[in-house]
């Protein structure tokens, strides 16, 4: 199946075990699973736990490192949870599906898992409106085409509040790995990145986009106005209005959104959306299933 049939048929499509695990919680992601950890967060943050349950995200690529963290949190007297992409069936306790959708399988399963459930089903809410507007070639209706045209060409400047950073190293992730092309994340304090980086030559600014994702804070409303005088133009996409209690379920609307955007960006490149052969080979051999790289 394609990824844009992936996508399209992504929302509501979470069928994975729905029971509660006893609290407290902590959760590590690893390999293809770390998007979904650090998405997640909002409704339990990257931690380790010595008693009630220790998530650990993986995919065969990172099988090693998966079974290091388990042994860590079953000696700190945590039951472990370990959700997989693929790999040892011995130690898996739920499978998930691979690739660029594993992000929203895996943390769908950490909102149930944790006692979330109005959490995602307010995503996979906001994820099937968004998927009917994001099919179709007309850009003045589909807004993952229309951002992919304003970024078509030009390098991102990704940035988000403080909690909800982990938004930027997944809009960098899916450009990347779907879009084929470059983002630039801007992590920590953007004003000193953003008032120093442009300044020996301005003209570096051209053909640059600020892409602010997420609320816009004070501090991120003054980088804002940096980044307008000194890049092509600022872009500032807003959490979706929600009903929940935590920006989880407009987070994982946001990665679909970029999700969609990448794989257009892709498209107008000429470029394929799929993992490109170099990807595949190194996972294929981190994984233990192939010598060639």
């Amino acid at each position: 199946m394609s990824l844009a049939s992936l996508l399209l048929a992504l929302p509501h499509s979470y069928n994975g075990p729905q029971q509660i695990q006893p609290s407290p919680y902590g959760v590590v992601g690893t390999g293809d699973t770390v998007l979904a950890a650090a998405l997640a967060g909002p409704l339990i943050p990257a931690s380790f736990a010595a008693s009630g349950t220790q998530f650990v995200l993986g995919s065969p690529d990172s099988s090693a490192l998966a079974l290091e963290y388990t042994a860590l949190a079953e000696a700190a007297g945590a039951q472990v949870r370990w959700v997989a992409t693929g790999g040892d069936a011995e130690h898996i306790n739920t499978l998930i599906p691979a690739g660029v959708t594993a992000t929203y399988h895996g943390a769908q399963y950490l909102a149930y898992a944790t006692g979330n459930a109005a959490e995602a089903e307010e995503a996979d809410r906001l994820l099937a409106a968004l998927a009917e507007r994001c099919v179709g070639d007309d850009p003045e209706t589909n807004p993952a085409r229309e951002l992919a045209w304003r970024l078509h060409g030009r390098t991102p400047l990704l940035l988000a509040d403080e909690g909800s950073e982990a938004l930027v190293l997944a809009w960098q992730h899916l450009l990347a790995r779907v879009g084929k092309s470059y983002a630039v994340p801007v992590l920590g304090d953007p004003l000193p990145v953003l008032s120093g980086m442009f300044e020996a030559r301005h003209e570096q600014g051209d053909a640059k986009v600020g892409l602010i994702l997420g609320d816009l804070t004070p501090r991120l409303d003054l980088a804002r106005e940096v980044m307008e005088s000194r890049v092509d133009e600022v872009i500032h996409l807003p959490f979706a209005e929600y009903s929940t209690d935590t920006p989880y379920a407009p987070g994982l609307a946001l990665w679909y959104l970029g999700a969609w955007t990448a794989l257009h960006l892709a498209e107008l490149g000429g470029q394929s959306p799929e993992d490109s052969p170099v990807l595949t080979r190194a996972q294929a051999e981190l994984s233990g299933e192939s010598s060639e790289v």
